[in-house]
């Protein structure tokens, strides 16, 4: 039976006149019709966000606690359906997609179990002054498609947890499985508290503009990014926007190459390289280079390889959208008319998989030392595509990794701790991984640097953008 999906407005579900399909990217077929929202669909989600919130932003910490243990049930009883829709919307195999579910259910847990306390700020003898924070009101979560279900989730849980409503607009490239969700969420919150809509540029334009939502959270491009930031100025919205990176890692000489080289491929091929924080430029220790570019061909050629069955046990997966996959197939297309050193996948003689017969696939490419200035290197890929490069001097290489424009995320490999956290300090990143594969933690700090990002969100501190701290100053004498 073919799956139905609604805008979810006051807990109403709501269809429309206008509707679009997504590609599956794995087949390239048109999945299932989705109702795009209209602007009365938007005002009256506003309005009634607007009137839940005069009751919901009084109920207290617990009480919203134990709402998001119900949230992270749904999710649970739901897994199986929420799953296989976010396979078929993303291209994702089945385990990366239930990676996507399973994760939010955790993201539900831990802020069930985290909030924003009251604080004492400053006292003496005559003075007490404590901290306490206050929902801003409505928040519009503007959501991307890489991992549609837990970078909304967070938005959601941010919002809920902090006294906020949250109206969702999922990437009009992946709605299946947001819309899915809040569909099976009626009820266990007050109607106009959860709500989605679904949409493009325009909905989203309008989300920005609206004087009755508070506030954006935005995750997507720079260039977007800085359009939402000028939009929300207009009636000083508060802004989080995590936007692109473009991640460096250093390979230091004395690194266990037995794990950094797993390690490295998972960092720069999970989800076919669709992740924000992906490993993006690897700058190698000349001394190790050609030993580490073997290895790194091996283990990509063997672990991550084109399986057109989404049920096959795989973390690698198509480019999700047909946009994508031409920036990234046009930046494989520059490094072969440039004559860069492509030593594995790149199309041809490809090692690394038999051709896809259909959908949106692009086998791991590696390519050897690209020079500085390529589009390889400059430009985020976004995709299944990794440049090697090789230094020798740590001054050097860590000017090379640190770039004017972006500073999302950046990782450190060396058996010698001292020096990997020396270096790790030195990048101009959000978040540096040592010894590890970039994965966000919903329990760490979640930010940007330079063009990658204004404020921030996840852990305890990722919720002060969700609320006002207002100061009560009390008299002790």
């Amino acid at each position: 039976m073919q799956p139905q999906f609604f805008n979810v407005i006051n807990d109403e579900l709501r269809g429309s006149e206008k509707t679009h399909a997504v590609t599956d990217p794995r087949t390239e077929e048109a999945l299932w019709p989705c109702p795009i929202a209209t602007t009365d669909d938007f005002q009256d989600a506003v309005t009634a966000a607007q009137e839940a919130f005069t009751t919901w932003s009084r109920t207290t910490v617990a009480e919203r606690q134990e709402l998001l243990v119900k949230l992270a049930k749904v999710l649970e009883d739901h897994a199986g359906e929420l799953t296989e829709i976010l396979a078929r919307e993303t291209g994702k195999s089945q385990i990366l997609a239930s990676i996507d579910v399973h994760a939010s259910v955790s993201q539900c847990l831990y802020y069930s179990k985290t909030a924003l306390e009251d604080e004492v700020q400053y006292e003496d003898e005559n003075t007490r002054v404590v901290a306490t924070h206050l929902p801003l009101g409505v928040v519009g979560a503007i959501c991307p498609w890489n991992f549609p279900l837990i970078l909304s989730n967070i938005k959601v849980v941010s919002s809920l947890i902090t006294g906020n409503c949250v109206i969702v607009k999922p990437s009009p490239f992946t709605p299946y499985a947001v819309m899915k969700w809040v569909e099976l969420s009626r009820g266990v919150l007050p109607p106009g508290v959860f709500q989605v809509l679904n949409g493009g540029a325009d909905l989203g334009a309008l989300m920005t503009l609206h004087p009755g939502i508070a506030k954006i959270s935005f995750t997507g491009t720079i260039a977007t990014g800085k359009r939402v930031m000028a939009s929300c100025a207009k009636t000083l919205k508060k802004v989080t926007l995590e936007l692109a990176g473009n991640d460096a890692c250093i390979v230091c000489p004395d690194a266990d190459l037995d794990k950094t080289v797993p390690s490295v491929a998972s960092g720069g091929f999970f989800n076919a390289g669709q992740v924000c924080v992906a490993s993006k430029r690897i700058y190698v220790h000349e001394s190790i280079y050609d030993d580490f570019l073997s290895r790194l061909v091996k283990e990509v050629e063997g672990t991550y390889s084109i399986q057109e069955d989404h049920k096959a046990p795989s973390v690698f997966g198509p480019v999700s959208n047909k946009m994508q996959y031409d920036v990234v197939k046009g930046i494989i297309e520059d490094c072969k008319a440039n004559g860069y050193n492509i030593v594995t996948g790149g199309g041809g003689d490809d090692k690394t998989a038999a051709a896809a017969s259909k959908g949106f696939w692009l086998a791991p490419t590696i390519v050897s030392k690209p020079p500085e200035d390529s589009m390889l290197v400059k430009e985020e890929q976004f995709g299944p595509i990794l440049p090697v490069l090789s230094w020798s001097d740590e001054e050097d290489v860590i000017k090379r990794s640190n770039l004017s424009n972006a500073g999302l995320g950046a990782s450190v490999y060396s058996t010698d701790l001292a020096q990997a956290e020396r270096i790790a300090r030195r990048l101009e990143a959000g978040s540096v991984w040592i010894n590890q594969s970039e994965r966000p933690n919903f329990g760490a700090f979640f930010s940007g640097m330079k063009d990658s990002g204004f404020g921030g969100e996840m852990g305890k501190q990722g919720l002060l953008s969700y609320a006002y701290t207002q100061c009560l100053h009390f008299a002790k004498k």
